[in-house]
């Protein structure tokens, strides 16, 4: 192949006149670009660890401190009370002898600025750490703002002043504190009040206290020591344990999808939407690596967020394993993995240290749909493996994919910058049945054919036949805020940006002596085929089962909700317990994703949604009783409910804390009928809002049909509902609802239905309010203070 030949640098042959040796000029050249653009990236690093590590501080005052202490001196004081002079004492003989006396108290002067800089920083670091320790800011009321909290503003931003790095502020984060065992305790049996009946709540209140009074405290002190020595008591455990030591599939249990724009397909040719978004991604990756994106912060506030997340987004693979699963992060590969038609390409993005223009990539890209080369023996459906259960995919990779062509093959996957698909489908919001197409966009998103995507990298990209495109993501290395963040980046740099031309194609010139895709080359032996199709008869059997619907909601959005003065995710979240109440009949345990990001390496924390406040306000409701009465009631929820969330933010969550526990318990032999219970509740009720949080890039007012329909999630119980929602203006609320066919008391769109009419109902109830007293509709519950922190 003509693309293996350039990569070959020298070629020899040994002639009876010796060694004939034949150097390819041009794959040294390619050798001698990438040796400097990867020097380029080691000083980069270099120079962005020094840039963090004085931070909050700059190299630059350095530089200052010095100044001022050799000025000083100058003007006959000594700034050190005598460190100087101690300092001069103890240089080495050798300086004693080549300098003067004067050239010595300068080297001491300057070993002396150095320490007073570098302690400077420590002090100032330690400083910003206690201020982002502070959290009471988020349980004030709105408007009223203590004289405390308008004072640690104030320092904060003083020191968060100067433009930080994407990870400035990781070693100024505070550690993940452990919770009371008894406060975690006591709102625990406060969250599951509503769900159990007087004998069961006795019961479990019974088995709570024996726990706190017998092996609770010791499990405790555990985590506590824990807590001192790692980084983060939570993270470590919940990536192992909840997501890599599952041995069932990750394609629908664990994954997740990101939709393109509502309305809007910027073009409809799939290789030039390929090219675009293709380069979007590597340009985000770009700016990941130099540091150059801005640390995401609390909205509203100059409160950072952790951004260890964003390290392992690139080059990333879960690979199997036979106990549990393991994370791969290699480094920055110039190169990703194309699926199309049942064939696996490499693509390369580079050449000569350059990143391809997007016409280029759009050009490589047409040549693979144009490729009429039709699939090797086995491999149209290899990707079925990473679809299935992990154990036999990890059988198979150790006893066929551990040498050879295999391996080669294998690794072009693995290490590459991300996996793209092709898809010969079309999708979107379209014809004559746009919500039953939004329904199967999200499916083909969620799953696809089951062997068309590779589930195990950290993120896979589907173009579609139509220019629509979407993304899967696996769920150990990152929270969806993070996959967000990335995706809300690729879909404003695509259409904004980096744009089209006229007639649909991607803008740039195209060098038309760039070497073909090059083949993946598989040998895959009958046994491997055989377990292929059994991978995907469990994969399709789940997928066939998922029952999905996306709905955009238009009657209203935050806008309407705002002016009612009620936080627009507590409206969302007792308008979820209303339409389940009404679906069911009853309530359930419901989960809701909160963020600890506000900690270092934080990832989530439950909300545990289903209240006793919530609860009141549906009966309340479902049984007709006064209007008054149950805004009363629903006010009280509301701002339950917010605390709820304020409290999971700030460390002071019920689950992460009892699974902990729970960990330690197994890792000391020992039984707890408590936690065996607690952690094998169902989630009926799985909740996730997904965030914008890059609005500047998109101008929605100019642009209001660049809404995106965000995405989704698997049920996480058979018998429950996934529901992901994402607020997108002022006006609208779109819905990923899923559940599973074979339960017979589940149906996503008659949920989907019951949303609908809850938001509505509850708007009207809390409406009524409004129009008959103006006064009463002030007095809404507290609002979260990082709206006053601007």
């Amino acid at each position: 192949m003509a693309e293996a030949h350039q990569a070959v640098a020298f070629q020899f042959t040994i002639t009876p006149e010796g060694i004939d040796l034949q150097l390819s000029y041009q794959a040294l050249n390619q050798i001698y670009l990438s040796g400097v653009r990867s020097w380029k990236k080691r000083v980069s690093r270099m120079r962005n660890r020094v840039i963090k590590g004085v931070y909050p501080a700059s190299p630059s005052s350095w530089l200052f401190v010095v100044i001022a202490i050799l000025a000083t001196m100058y003007m006959r004081s000594d700034p050190s009370m005598g460190l100087i002079a101690k300092i001069q004492q103890h240089l080495p003989l050798s300086l004693h002898v080549s300098l003067s006396a004067q050239g010595q108290t300068m080297v001491s002067a300057l070993v002396f600025s150095t320490l007073l800089w570098l302690s400077l920083i420590l002090t100032l670091r330690f400083c910003l750490k206690l201020l982002l320790s502070y959290h009471q800011w988020m349980f004030e009321q709105h408007g009223r703002v203590s004289t405390t909290t308008k004072v640690w503003v104030t320092l904060l931003r003083l020191l968060s002043g100067r433009k930080p790095l994407l990870y400035s502020y990781q070693t100024s984060l505070p550690h993940l504190p452990v919770p009371p065992i008894k406060d975690t305790l006591t709102r625990y049996l406060e969250s599951v009040r509503p769900l159990l009946t007087d004998p069961g709540f006795e019961r479990m209140t019974e088995l709570t206290n024996q726990f706190e009074s017998s092996l609770g405290n010791r499990l405790q002190r555990y985590l506590k020591l824990k807590a001192l020595w790692a980084t983060n008591y939570v993270s470590d455990w919940w990536e192992e344990y909840i997501y890599l030591r599952s041995r069932g599939p990750i394609m629908v249990n664990s994954n997740y999808y990101g939709m393109d724009f509502l309305y809007v397909t910027p073009t409809p040719v799939q290789a030039a939407r390929a090219g675009n978004t293709i380069t979007a991604l590597l340009l985000y990756r770009r700016k990941v690596n130099r540091e150059e994106l801005k640390p995401s912060r609390v909205p509203g506030t100059v409160i950072p967020l952790c951004a260890a997340q964003c390290e392992r987004m690139f080059n990333t693979t879960r690979t199997p394993g036979t106990e549990t699963d393991v994370l791969q992060h290699w480094q920055d590969s110039e190169f990703v993995a194309v699926y199309h038609r049942g064939r696996y390409f490499k693509l390369w993005v580079y050449r000569a240290g350059r990143l391809l223009c997007p016409r280029e990539i759009e050009y490589q890209i047409q040549r693979i749909l144009d490729d009429p080369s039709p699939p090797l023996p086995g491999e149209e459906k290899l990707g079925a493996l990473t679809a299935g259960d992990r154990i036999p995919w990890c059988q198979m990779r150790k006893q066929h994919f551990s040498s050879g062509v295999n391996k080669r093959s294998l690794d072009a996957i693995e290490r590459a910058a991300f996996f793209v698909t092709l898809d010969d489908e079309e999708q979107g919001m379209m014809g004559e049945d746009p919500v039953g197409n939004l329904d199967r966009y999200a499916k083909s998103l969620l799953h696809g054919k089951c062997y068309d995507r590779w589930f195990d990298k950290s993120f896979s990209i589907v173009i579609y036949k139509n220019g629509k495109n979407g993304l899967n993501a696996e769920h150990s290395w990152a929270d969806a805020p993070t996959v967000a963040h990335l995706w809300e980046y690729t879909l404003a740099t695509d259409a904004f940006q980096l744009g089209y031309s006229e007639d649909g194609h991607c803008k740039g010139e195209v060098d038309r002596s760039l070497p073909h895709p090059q083949r993946l080359v598989w040998d895959v032996p009958t046994e491997v085929q055989a377990q292929v199709s059994s991978s995907l008869a469990v994969a399709q059997a789940l997928a066939d089962d998922v029952d999905c619907h996306v709905f955009p909601f238009r009657e209203f959005g935050k806008g309407r909700i705002k002016k009612l003065r009620i936080s627009p995710d507590a409206f969302i979240q007792i308008s979820l317990q209303l339409a389940y109440y009404r679906d069911r009949g009853g309530f359930c345990l419901t989960y809701e994703a909160s963020m600890t990001r506000l900690f270092r390496e934080g990832r989530t924390e439950t909300v545990r949604s289903c209240s006793n406040e919530s609860c009141d306000f549906v009966k309340a409701l479902e049984s007709g009783e006064g209007a008054e009465q149950c805004r009363r009631l629903f006010r009280l929820a509301a701002e339950k409910h917010q605390n709820l969330y304020r409290l999971a933010m700030t460390g002071a969550g019920i689950d992460r804390h009892l699974f902990c526990l729970y960990v330690v318990s197994k890792y000391l032999g020992v039984d707890s009928a408590f936690l065996k219970e607690v952690l094998s509740e169902p989630w009926r009720l799985s909740t996730s809002q997904t965030p914008v949080q890059q609005m500047e890039l998109f101008d929605l007012k100019n642009h209001p049909e660049f809404i995106s329909l965000g995405g989704g999630f698997g049920p996480v119980a058979d018998d429950g509902y996934g529901v992901s929602y994402i607020i997108v203006g002022e006006d609208m609320i779109n819905f990923h609802v899923s559940s599973k066919h074979s339960c017979n008391e589940t149906d996503s769109h008659r949920f989907g239905a019951q949303i609908s009419r809850a938001l509505q109902d509850i708007l009207a109830l809390l409406s009524s309010e409004a129009k008959t007293s103006t006064s009463s509709s002030s007095k809404g519950p507290a609002q979260p203070q990082s709206k006053k922190l601007l």
